[in-house]
């Protein structure tokens, strides 16, 4: 019989369980002791699955609450599930084991009006709008052909790579600047509030874009805070809103001037006006072409019917030709005489430049100088003088270059290397 361990700490029971055997336990203890039955809270961070499952969350002021709701149960109901709405659910607790998470198993909704975050909103839009602060007549025309467009979102966020992609996929030749700020979380209004005060005062935008990827309602509430809602609808530079949320809108889309659905959206909207511009110029240098052509063409005609009058002219109208023909070919010559007598005393001028070019001294000279710029070159392009101004090379364990971040792993021991040293630091995402 196998001796226990006098060290190991035992239940009641005299045995140790494992994570499984407790999870297991606390499963059974769960389904079997609470019944099926209603609970009443606020849908978020909703997402449907391409399985047809659909996830939720229930909450009210005090806590949340994980659910499913099967394909299957989902395909009976008639409630349209949706961040902030306010709902019943009737269903029984699972602990899913994998986690040791329980969550509720949703096998019927009813709906239970509009959540308390979708309530306070729809006053805060009511309350802004009888301002005037979403009214048409305020709104600033956007430019057709913006030169300079700043972004005002994360600079590390999915968004603005889209938004970067689109924008050269379409040959945009523009030029834009990604004002930093946080999208989500406290303080984001304000950060972005700033970067739209900095915007307005550097006084190089034509176009503002502010906006984030897509989000459940409590993700997108910093673009419903009323202070942002009013720096969006006060700015003066024209703004377009490009928050992710196709279905929804957020306060910010009614204070912009335009409202593109997406980032990827808005880009689609600034080149599609250059690309538009840029075909309407081409129409027209066409255009101005084929006119030039058809003009040249009469001047031509006009000419070639010149001619066949000028044959049909007098005897003494020739003679006149003949002798204004004369004199011009007398300042022909005489002119012909000059040049070639300027050209003889240009290449005489040329070859003694050349003589003098050519002498040793003069040579010695030239080429101790060009040997002098091209070391100054080859110094300014050596890796040396590229890390003295500022720059690393980041090198793997092996000792190869980094070129790309993407081939970064998490974890990865790397070696940044200055002009003074190197320093080893290990990758984090």
């Amino acid at each position: 019989m196998a001796k226990k361990d006098p060290e190991l700490p035992l239940d009641d029971a005299g045995r140790v369980r494992t994570v499984t055997e407790f999870t297991r336990e606390v499963k059974e203890l769960l389904e079997g002791g609470l019944r099926p039955g209603w609970v009443r809270g606020e849908v978020s961070n909703f997402r449907a699955q391409s399985s047809g499952h659909v996830y939720f969350s229930l909450k009210d002021a005090g806590a949340q609450l994980s659910c499913v709701l099967f394909r299957g149960d989902a395909a009976r109901q008639s409630v349209v599930l949706r961040d902030g709405l306010q709902v019943l659910a009737h269903g029984e607790v699972s602990v899913y084991e994998a986690r040791g998470q329980y969550q509720l198993v949703v096998r019927a909704l009813i709906g239970h009006g509009a959540g308390r975050l979708q309530q306070e909103l729809e006053k805060l839009k009511s309350r802004l709008a009888a301002e005037g602060l979403f009214d048409p007549a305020r709104k600033q025309p956007v430019p057709l052909l913006p030169r300079t467009v700043g972004f005002i979102t994360s600079a590390t966020g999915a968004a603005v790579q889209d938004f970067i992609r689109i924008l050269q996929r379409r040959g945009w030749t523009g030029r834009l600047v990604v004002l930093p700020a946080k999208v989500q979380g406290e303080g984001a209004a304000a950060e972005m509030i700033a970067m739209l005060h900095t915007g307005e005062a550097l006084k190089i935008f034509d176009l503002l874009v502010i906006g984030r990827g897509g989000g459940s309602i409590e993700d997108l509430g910093a673009f419903n805070e009323e202070p942002l809602v009013r720096a969006v609808a006060a700015c003066g530079v024209p703004i377009i809103s490009a928050v992710g949320h196709e279905i929804d809108y957020t306060l910010c889309d009614f204070a912009a001037d335009v409202r593109a659905e997406t980032p990827s959206g808005a880009a689609e909207l600034i080149s599609s006006n250059y690309l538009a511009g840029t075909g309407r110029l081409t129409r027209v240098a066409g255009n101005m072409a084929s006119t030039v052509d058809a003009a040249l063409e009469r001047a031509r005609e006009r000419l070639d019917h010149a001619r066949s009058r000028l044959r049909l002219l007098t005897p003494v109208a020739a003679i006149e030709q003949s002798h204004l023909r004369l004199d011009d070919l007398g300042n022909r010559l005489g002119s012909a005489l000059r040049s070639a007598l300027q050209l003889r005393r240009g290449q005489l001028t040329h070859a003694r430049s050349r003589l003098s070019a050519a002498s040793p001294g003069k040579r010695v000279q030239q080429e101790s100088h060009r040997l002098h710029s091209l070391c100054k070159r080859l110094e300014s392009a050596s890796p040396a003088s590229v890390l003295k101004r500022g720059y690393a090379i980041v090198r793997d364990a092996a000792g190869r270059p980094v070129a790309r971040a993407k081939s970064i792993k998490r974890g990865q021991p790397l070696v940044n290397e200055f002009h003074d040293g190197a320093v080893r630091v290990r990758a984090e995402e």
